[in-house]
């Protein structure tokens, strides 16, 4: 009999609306991928449905869960962002119920981060036996492993809350995995249906004008990778396909109030014995992340790259390690990751360069310092221009985050954040609006304070029909969320904007963002976005 079988719920259409169907990435889930490889490292058996990049229905993965009959069926809670696994819950829960009304008596269990941060509220809600607070990992593999037996015995499985008659209980927290390298070195890559995942319209930004002038491998028009099933099986190649995802590090060390990133880890991390406040940060070893990386390039054709880290450039040994490795073997990578506008030192942005780091994100978020020490995101005013050009100069591309109605936003402060970003004029924009994402520092404030927050977890999405932004202390959520697609409409059919990305991308990149910015969001309740 199978152990487990991990499931990646399919979100997409509801979470990003028409963009979903182009634009988005379609990534294979990093976490669900580890879990796999984690728990096969324990002697258990396991299978992996991506509904996601198969556009399986909730009642076609329940029949697939029949169909495999496993002792335990886990459903995997985390989005493309790391701090933002809320959105997926609707998914999440579709599934578990389709689950439980196919096969009754099938062992259903939650995990993620959302469900690490109300582990209690979810059990409560949702069509599921069993919920995992904290990394999920050794709680997974102990509760499969107690399933094996006529009587389990729960208590004995670390961070699970489950039903004992009426009452939910729950066991004492598992600690974090301290040894990545041995008991999690990679993802289970052969479960994944590896032809299905493609990158960002953005992340690939000028090459498909390359492929069409074979200026990047296009001789290589037919990779065998492997089909949904797994065999191999030739497929047209695309500029934003094959396309991959992977890890270097876990966690976060800074505290920036809107995110919660650590949630998954918190619990783990009084097990383990971290001191109140510390928050972890884990780095596997070069060998092991040049490892995945040998694969993906070799094994799968992987060019286009995404280090989901939330925080890559941060340690500058790990990072400087990580370069060497990729400039040694003379891979042609198109990679971005996420990095902080104090964490880029110089010497380290050319290396990165020349490993093939094509795009970095940060997080800017607001062009008020008052505003941004609000919400713990400090840094140097003056740092902000410096690293970007710096960057830029080394033949990076950037990516500006920027988050409209923080707490202390008004429409001015606002207004000089999108200053800001035309100002600096990066080759890419993400604008977003303040969410209270449960399991962050603001989650926890927004409830005590009584502030509004969505009546659905749908409506933790930036892109959703019902998403709602928290209000500012001077805006409404309405005014917070006009704003920002009024933002988005500004920033994207800016001349000066424009004019640089003909200038870096040419061309077929302008008729891209065109097209990108005709798909319009359908907003319930919200009123036309007002011109700025």
């Amino acid at each position: 009999m199978l152990d487990l079988v991990l499931i990646n719920p399919a979100s997409r259409g509801q979470v990003y609306q028409s963009l979903g169907a182009t634009l988005t990435a379609i990534e294979n889930p990093v976490w669900a991928g580890l879990m796999a490889e984690f728990a096969r490292r324990h002697g258990l058996s396991v299978e992996l449905i991506d509904a996601e990049a198969l556009e399986l229905s909730a009642q076609q993965v329940a029949d697939q869960v029949a169909a495999l009959d496993a002792r335990l069926a886990v459903v995997v809670v985390y989005g493309h962002q790391p701090s933002a696994s809320t959105q997926i819950m609707p998914a999440a829960g579709r599934v578990c119920q389709a689950i439980k009304d196919h096969s009754p008596e099938q062992a259903v269990m939650l995990v993620g981060g959302h469900v690490s941060a109300l582990p209690e509220q979810t059990l409560r809600e949702e069509a599921a036996d069993y919920v995992a607070f904290g990394e999920g990992l050794w709680t997974m593999v102990e509760l499969a492993q107690a399933l094996r037996a006529s009587r389990p015995d729960f208590s004995r499985v670390r961070g699970l809350w489950h039903r004992q008659g009426a009452k939910l209980v729950s066991a004492p927290p598992a600690p974090l995995v301290s040894e990545l390298d041995l008991q999690m070195p990679g993802q289970a890559w052969d479960l994944l249906p590896m032809s299905r995942y493609r990158a960002h319209n953005w992340h690939c930004f000028g090459l498909q004008h390359s492929l069409l002038q074979g200026e990047c491998g296009a001789e290589r028009a037919l990779l065998h990778l492997p089909s949904e099933e797994g065999r191999g099986e030739g497929m047209a190649l695309s500029h934003r396909q094959p396309y991959a995802a992977i890890y270097t590090t876990l966690g976060c060390p800074y505290h920036c109030s809107f995110c919660c990133i650590q949630a998954p880890f918190k619990s783990g991390e009084q097990a383990a014995g971290y001191k109140a406040g510390v928050n972890s940060y884990r780095c596997w070893p070069t060998e092991r992340v040049i490892e995945q990386i040998d694969l993906l390039v070799n094994r799968y054709g992987v060019r286009n790259l995404k280090i989901a880290d939330e925080m890559f450039v941060l340690n500058r040994r790990h990072v400087s390690a990580l370069c060497d490795a990729i400039i040694e073997r003379g891979y042609d990578l198109n990679i971005w990751a996420y990095a902080r506008i104090d964490t880029v030192h110089d010497g380290l942005i050319e290396k990165l360069a020349q490993a093939g780091f094509r795009w970095l994100a940060f997080g800017i978020e607001a062009a008020d310092r008052g505003v941004r020490d609000a919400v713990d995101k400090r840094f140097d005013q003056e740092q902000i221009h410096q690293t970007i050009d710096k960057v830029r100069t080394a033949g990076i591309h950037v990516i500006g985050n920027y988050i409209f109605g923080l707490p202390e936003d008004n429409h001015d402060t606002m207004q000089a954040t999108l200053d800001l970003a035309l100002e600096l004029n990066c080759e890419f924009a993400n604008f977003y609006s303040t969410m209270a994402y449960p399991g962050s520092p603001l989650y926890a404030q927004a409830l005590s304070a009584g502030w509004r927050l969505p009546r659905s977890w749908s409506g933790y999405s930036q892109h959703s029909v019902d998403s709602l932004p928290l209000a500012t202390r001077h805006l409404s959520s309405d005014e917070v969320l006009a704003f920002r697609d009024a933002a988005f409409d500004t920033y994207f059919s800016h001349p000066d904007y424009l004019a640089m990305i003909r200038r870096t991308f040419g061309q077929p990149t302008i008729d891209e963002i065109r097209a990108m910015t005709a798909h319009k969001l359908t907003r319930r309740g919200v009123p036309e976005a007002v011109a700025l």
